[in-house]
C-alpha cells in the first residue's frame, strides 16, 4: 500500500494552522489628530483649512464609503504643514448639524450630499437674462426646509426687471429676500450673510459667481455669460468651494450652476414640519395624508373652510409640495 492514502493515515493527519494576528477591538485613538474644515473636493483629494493653513488630504481607509463633503468638520493626521507635495489623512468626520441633499432626478433613489453644516441656503435668481425659473426656486426652498436651513431669496439684475412680480409669489411663505443690481455695492447681501455659513445655489448665468467675487475679492471665481439663443448660462464653477467672508464672521459656499434639483429624498411630513402654523392644522388628517390639493379630509381644507388658515399661505405650501412631483424646467 506504499504511496497510497488510507483512512488510517487520516487519523494521524493534522491540518497545519494558519498563523493569524490576534483580533482586537481596540481602535486607533488618533490622539495626535488635529481639527480641519473641508473647503473643496477635487478628484479624490480634499482641500482643508487647518490652523489657518491650506492642507491637501486624502480619506483614510477606515472611513470606508463614508462621504466627506464641503463644510464637513474633520480630524486629520499626517503631514498638515501645507507644504507642496504634502498629504494628510482624514480619519474622522464630526456629526453634521445640517445636510443639504439632492438627487439627480426625481426617480433617482440615490441622494447626494452637496454641503454639510451650512445654516442658510441662498437661492440666487436673476430677474432677467436669464428669466427666473420659479419651479427651480421652489425646489431649492423645499431642499432648504427639509435640511433645516434658513432659506433666503437673492434676486439679481434688478436693473433689468422689477423684482415685485417675483416677490409676490414668495411673500406669503415669509422667505427673507435681498435684491441686487449689476455693479452695485453688495452690502445688503453681505449683511444677511454675516455670522452665518451660507450656501449659494442657482442655475447658471444668474450672476452667482459675480456676486461671490464682489463679496470675496480674492475668490477669483470664473464668470460666465448667458447664451442669447437658449437663454441659459454656461457652467463656470465646477465644484463647491467654501470661503471666509473678509472683515466679518461668516462663510459662503459657492456651488456649480444647477439645471435640476431632484427631491426624491424629501417626505411630505418633513416638509409640513417647516410650517408650524400649518402643521398644527393637520393633526386630524387621515394617516398618509400628503396635505396636497385634492386630498380627502385634509385638515388644511377644513381650516380654510372655517377661516382659520391663510389661503395664500396654504396655496404657497401646496405649490412647494407639488414642486416635488413636477419637472424643474
Amino acid at each position: 500500500m506504499s504511496g497510497r492514502y488510507s483512512d488510517h493515515d487520516h487519523e494521524h493527519y493534522e491540518r497545519p494552522r494558519r498563523r493569524t494576528r490576534p483580533r482586537t477591538k481596540e481602535r486607533p485613538t488618533y490622539a495626535d489628530a488635529v481639527d480641519g474644515l473641508v473647503l473643496t473636493v477635487d478628484r479624490g483629494r480634499w482641500t482643508l483649512l487647518v490652523d489657518g493653513r491650506t492642507v491637501t488630504a486624502m480619506k483614510s481607509r477606515p472611513l470606508g464609503r463614508k462621504g466627506v463633503v464641503v463644510g464637513d468638520r474633520v480630524r486629520v493626521v499626517g503631514d498638515t504643514s501645507g507644504a507642496d507635495g504634502s498629504l494628510a489623512r482624514i480619519v474622522e468626520v464630526a456629526p453634521r448639524t445640517t445636510t443639504l441633499r439632492r438627487t439627480a432626478d426625481d426617480d433617482d433613489p440615490v441622494e447626494r450630499v452637496i454641503v454639510a453644516n451650512a445654516t442658510q441656503l441662498v437661492v440666487v435668481a436673476a430677474l432677467a437674462d436669464p428669466e427666473p425659473r420659479p419651479r427651480l426656486i421652489d425646489r431649492a426652498l423645499v431642499a432648504a426646509y427639509d435640511a433645516g436651513m434658513r432659506p433666503i431669496l437673492c434676486l439679481t439684475k434688478a436693473d433689468l426687471a422689477d423684482p415685485e412680480t417675483l416677490l409676490t409669489t414668495y411673500r406669503s411663505l415669509g422667505v427673507p429676500y435681498v435684491v441686487t443690481r449689476r455693479g452695485a455695492d453688495p452690502a445688503p447681501v453681505r449683511e444677511v450673510l454675516a455670522g452665518e455659513t451660507s450656501v449659494l445655489v442657482g442655475h447658471s448665468g444668474v450672476g452667482k459667481s459675480t456676486l461671490v467675487n464682489a463679496l470675496v475679492p480674492d475668490a477669483d471665481r470664473e464668470v460666465g455669460h448667458v447664451n442669447a439663443v437658449t437663454g441659459r448660462g454656461r457652467h463656470t464653477s465646477t465644484s463647491a468651494y467654501l470661503m471666509p467672508l473678509p472683515h466679518q464672521a461668516g462663510w459662503i459656499i459657492d456651488t456649480p450652476g444647477i439645471r435640476s434639483f431632484g427631491l426624491a429624498h424629501v417626505e411630505p411630513e418633513r416638509l409640513i414640519g417647516a410650517f408650524p402654523d400649518l402643521e398644527e392644522l393637520t393633526e386630524d388628517c387621515p394617516r398618509g395624508c400628503s396635505h396636497g390639493a385634492g386630498e380627502p379630509e385634509c385638515g388644511l381644507d377644513d381650516a380654510l373652510a372655517a377661516g382659520h388658515a391663510d389661503p395664500l399661505r396654504v396655496e404657497s405650501f401646496r405649490r412647494l409640495l407639488a414642486a416635488r412631483e413636477a419637472s424643474a424646467d
